[in-house]
C-alpha cells in the first residue's frame, strides 16, 4: 500500500514538473549547450588548465545560481517539501525537468535517510561535448553539484554534492551524490523598536 503511494506521489511530482517545464521560457538548448561549453574552456585557458580550480569555479558558478534560481522554483512549482526525501524527488523531478528539460532519478539512500544519488540518464550540458585525456580530473556538469548545494541551502537543507559518475567519462550515466550535513533552521532576529 506504502509503495503504491510513492508510485502516485512520484508521478504527480513527474507531472507537475512538466507542468512547470511549459511554463518556463525556453530558449535554444544548442546555444545554451554551446555557450556553457564555451565557459569552461575559457575558465581552463584562464587557469592554465589546472581542472581542479575549475571544478570549485563551476562549482561557485552553480551555488550562485542555485540561490537565485530557488526563487523561481518556489514561484512556479508549488511543490511541498516537508523532509529531505521530499526535496530529493522534488529536485529529481521538478527542478531539473524545469530548467534542464530533463528528469532524474532517486536512488541509493543511505540507511541514515542522510544522503542519495540523482541519476541523470541525459545530461543536456554534455550534448557536443568530449573530455580530452588531459581533462580527465574534470567534472564538465560541475556547475549542477553547486546549483543543487545552492538552491537547498536557502530552503534550510545545508548539503554536500558531487559527482560519482559522468558520461563523459565513459560511464553509463551521470550520477550525483546529494550528502545532508544539516537542517538549517531559520532564526528570526526581533527589533528592539
Amino acid at each position: 500500500m506504502a509503495m503504491q503511494g510513492q508510485r502516485r506521489d512520484a508521478m504527480a511530482l513527474t507531472r507537475q514538473g512538466e507542468r512547470a517545464f511549459e511554463k518556463m521560457e525556453k530558449i535554444n538548448a544548442e546555444l545554451f549547450v554551446v555557450t556553457y561549453g564555451s565557459l569552461v574552456m575559457q575558465l581552463l585557458q584562464d587557469n592554465s588548465d589546472n581542472v581542479d580550480v575549475v571544478n570549485k569555479e563551476l562549482d561557485t558558478i552553480g551555488y550562485n545560481i542555485g540561490v537565485r534560481l530557488i526563487d523561481e522554483y518556489l514561484s512556479k512549482s508549488m511543490t511541498p517539501c516537508k523532509s529531505f526525501k521530499d526535496t530529493a524527488e522534488a529536485t529529481a523531478k521538478v527542478g531539473f525537468k524545469m530548467f534542464l528539460g530533463v528528469s532524474a532519478h532517486v536512488h541509493n539512500w543511505s540507511e541514515d535517510g542522510k544522503s542519495y544519488s540523482l541519476i541523470l540518464e541525459d545530461n543536456p550540458l554534455t550534448t557536443f561535448a568530449e573530455l580530452p585525456d588531459r581533462y580527465s580530473d574534470l567534472w564538465y556538469s560541475n556547475v549542477l553539484c553547486g546549483v543543487i548545494r545552492g538552491a537547498l541551502e536557502m530552503v534550510s537543507w545545508k548539503v554536500e554534492v558531487a559527482f560519482v559518475k559522468d558520461q563523459l567519462k565513459g560511464a553509463d550515466c551521470t550520477e550525483i551524490r546529494v550528502t545532508l550535513l544539516k537542517q538549517v533552521s531559520e532564526a528570526f532576529r526581533q527589533d528592539d523598536d
